[in-house]
């Protein structure tokens, strides 16, 4: 699809002179160090993509502190259902869009909720970041290294407030693994393991890569519905005859949109992980996997993959059916072991963990800090490291092969095939976009 630059901001700049929400510039600046939000100031949200989780009880939300204006959606049904539910829900006449820029470049929103297909989040991020928008982004991250590292740099040089939607790191039992996060960092931080350290990320350790979300060979060609934009669905990635399970909630079993269930619930597995092991800042040095080889368009099955820190720390994923067996733990080091539901092969770990010191105090309240312009905890550098390394583990999928990586450059060592899958080819004329 090509748009016209100054036709698209014409419309743009025509459709806002009809907006009554009255514009962000007048009651209170945001961005740079120098910038604010009023306290007494109302932010408001809009949401780029409304047929799953941008519709879900968690998301779909127009409260006081945080007023939601403005949606959008390519499938003109999940567009008009959102738009109405937001009117009966809320009582809200929110702005409908079908163009994300237009949505992005609407004065009236703050902050950009990006929960679209995953190979969506990095173009829409930085044009969110670039026209002066705070951005709420579900995982992952991004759907490459590439795009990730342009993320990154958008966020820092516009000076926005970012925050990946993943919160294991934060709260909650941590899917099977019955435990926090917490005591997890605090013993990891007392030494008492011992170093280097191993964590199972496994069905036998509480977690499940979800394999149902495959891809499926030589597709059908089948009539786009009247709804659907689907040109503008595709937007970057290679154009494919439609079939329904490219889109909506099938759409993950494609290496062009997603990386099956290891794309979709890595960052959530693995960045709770790379949070208590201290790896906010490091990459991998290597991925290793066992895997049938790959089809170049459907996501497949794996048996294991595996990241190895240059200190020696290592996470392992073991794909559904291929668990180690017996009881196996979840972290293990040189002096103990610990596994599901917080069970420690060290004496009296509990006593010993109330006694250790919390861990350091994070920013975790977004509303907050896009009114303080305070980093929020998970945001545009540690979401970064946590998405590459899922990618890692998508390109040594999708190549069958152990990769080396250069933690400095952000590419892999000696291998020109998969540093073409780092910053891969988009589509038309939205590579320009980021």
């Amino acid at each position: 699809m090509t748009v016209n630059r100054r036709s698209f901001l014409k419309r743009t700049a025509a459709a806002s002179a009809l907006f009554t929400v009255l514009p962000r510039q007048v009651l209170g600046k945001m961005g740079g160090a120098n910038n604010y939000v009023a306290p007494s100031d109302q932010l408001t949200r809009g949401i780029i993509g409304v047929g799953g989780i941008g519709r879900s009880e968690l998301h779909f939300q127009s409260d006081e502190r945080c007023r939601m204006v403005a949606l959008c959606d390519v499938d003109q049904n999940h567009l008009d259902s959102a738009v109405a539910a937001a009117k009966k829900s809320f009582g809200e006449t929110v702005k409908a869009y079908h163009d994300f820029r237009e949505l992005i470049h609407d004065p009236n929103v703050d902050i950009v909720h990006i929960a679209t297909p995953s190979h969506w989040h990095g173009i829409m991020a930085v044009e969110a970041a670039n026209a002066g928008k705070d951005i709420l982004c579900e995982k992952p991250m991004t759907r490459t290294i590439g795009e990730g590292r342009r993320v990154e740099e958008a966020i820092k040089r516009n000076g926005r407030i970012f925050r990946l939607d993943t919160w294991f790191r934060f709260k909650d039992t941590f899917y099977g693994l019955g435990t926090e996060v917490k005591p997890l960092k605090k013993l990891v931080d007392s030494g008492l393991l011992g170093w280097p350290l191993k964590v199972r990320i496994s069905g036998a350790t509480g977690f499940t890569w979800k394999f149902f979300w495959t891809g499926k060979e030589n597709l059908e060609v089948q009539p786009i519905p009247k709804e659907l934009d689907y040109d503008l669905w595709l937007g970057p990635a290679p154009y494919k005859p439609y079939n329904k399970h490219r889109v909506h909630q099938t759409f993950r079993g494609y290496w062009d949109y997603d990386g099956g269930g290891l794309g979709d619930m890595g960052q959530h597995y693995i960045d709770p992980v790379q949070y208590f092991l201290g790896k906010d800042d490091e990459f991998p040095v290597k991925v290793e996997v066992d895997a049938p080889q790959q089809h170049p368009d459907a996501v497949g099955i794996w048996r294991s993959i595996t990241y190895t820190y240059a200190d020696g720390c290592q996470i392992i994923l073991e794909g559904e059916g291929f668990e180690s067996k017996g009881k196996v733990p979840y972290i293990e080091g040189p002096k103990g072991k610990v596994y599901k539901g917080f069970e420690c092969t060290i004496p009296n770990v509990q006593e010993i963990i109330n006694e250790l010191p919390d861990p350091a105090p994070r920013q975790t309240d977004f509303l907050d800090c896009v009114r303080s312009r305070r980093q929020f905890a998970l945001n545009e550098s540690n979401g970064h490291h946590s998405a590459t390394i899922v990618n890692m583990g998508v390109c040594a999928l999708r190549l069958n092969r152990t990769l080396s990586f250069d933690p400095k450059t952000q590419t892999f060592i000696n291998d020109d095939a998969a540093n073409r899958l780092v910053f891969q080819p988009m589509r038309g004329e939205w590579g320009k976009l980021i």
